[in-house]
C-alpha cells in the first residue's frame, strides 16, 4: 500500500468527480491520503473529507501564500487540531518566491504554526521556497524538534533536506523528482536514509511524468515512488513498504503501520 502524504481533494478541480478519483486511487494501491487545510475558511471542505473517508486525513493551516488571510490565532489552531481527523498543523511555513517585500508576518504566522503543534501535539507540515535558511531558523528557535513533521514538496539541497530530517522531519518527493530536469532532486532521493522518505501528489499540481501537464490525483503517487524507487536504484515495494511505514510514523494520530 502506498500513502499520498499531501494533496488538495476539496479544491475545485475535484468537485466533480471525487467519486472517480478515489476509485482510481484504490485501483493504484493506494491506500491513504492526507488532504492538506490552505486556509481556515476552507477548512470545513478538508475535514468533511476526512470525515466522510475512512482512508483520508485532513490537516489544518493556513498557507504562507495567503497575505490576506490575516492574523493567525495559536487559539483557534489547537482548537481545531483536536478534532480526531486532524493529523497534522499546516500547510504552514515560508514562500520567498511567490511574495517579496516585507515579510515578516509570514514569519510570525510560521511562528504561530508551529507553537501550536507544539500544543496540540500534532507534528508540522512545512512549505518552503527560496526560504531554507529562514524556515531551518524559526523551526530550531521555536523547538519545532518536539514534534516534527514534513518538508513537503523538497526541492531544496541535500544540507537542507539533512538539516531537517535532524530537526525530526521526513523529506516528501512530489512528481517533480520524475521531472527529466531534476537529477539534484534524484540525487537527495538517494542520498536520505530511507526512514527519511515520503511521496506525495500535491494534486491537482505537480501530475508526475507520464501525466505530466494533466490534473494530478493521489493514483499518481505510485509513478513518485517509481520516481524515487529508480533513483535509489531499489524495488518499489522497498519505497512503498518505507513511506507507508513512515507516514504511519510521522503522523500517529493516523494508526497507519
Amino acid at each position: 500500500m502506498l500513502v499520498d502524504s499531501h494533496c488538495h481533494l476539496d479544491f475545485p478541480d475535484f468537485q466533480d468527480r471525487l467519486p472517480q478519483v478515489l476509485d482510481r486511487m484504490a485501483e493504484a494501491g493506494v491506500g491513504a491520503a492526507l488532504c492538506i487545510s490552505v486556509t481556515l475558511e476552507e477548512f470545513p471542505r478538508v475535514l468533511a473529507l476526512a470525515e466522510s473517508h475512512a482512508n483520508l486525513f485532513a490537516s489544518v493551516g493556513v498557507h504562507p501564500d495567503y497575505p490576506d488571510a490575516g492574523t493567525v490565532d495559536e487559539e483557534a489552531l489547537v482548537r481545531l487540531a483536536a478534532h480526531p481527523r486532524v493529523v497534522a498543523i499546516g500547510e504552514t511555513g515560508l514562500d520567498y518566491y511567490r511574495l517579496k517585500g516585507d515579510l515578516e508576518w509570514q514569519r510570525e504566522r510560521f511562528r504561530t504554526h508551529v507553537r501550536a503543534a507544539r500544543r496540540a501535539r500534532k507534528p508540522l507540515v512545512v512549505h518552503t521556497r527560496a526560504a531554507a535558511e529562514d524556515t531551518l531558523r524559526i523551526l530550531r528557535e521555536e523547538g519545532a524538534d518536539a514534534v516534527g513533521g514534513v518538508m513537503h514538496c523538497f526541492t531544496e539541497t541535500l544540507d537542507v533536506a539533512r538539516a531537517a530530517v535532524d530537526l525530526g522531519f521526513a523529506i516528501s518527493f512530489s512528481g517533480i523528482v520524475t521531472f527529466r530536469n531534476a537529477e539534484t532532486l534524484r540525487e537527495v532521493a538517494r542520498a536520505l536514509p530511507l526512514d527519511a522518505l515520503l511521496v506525495e501528489t500535491d494534486a491537482p499540481y505537480l501530475a508526475p511524468v507520464p501525466y505530466r501537464g494533466k490534473t494530478n490525483e493521489p493514483a499518481f503517487v505510485r509513478q513518485v515512488a517509481e520516481g524515487v524507487a529508480a533513483a535509489r536504484g531499489e524495488p518499489v515495494a522497498v519505497i512503498e513498504e518505507a513511506t507507508t511505514r513512515n507516514f504511519g510514523r510521522v503522523f500517529p494520530a493516523t494508526n497507519l503501520r
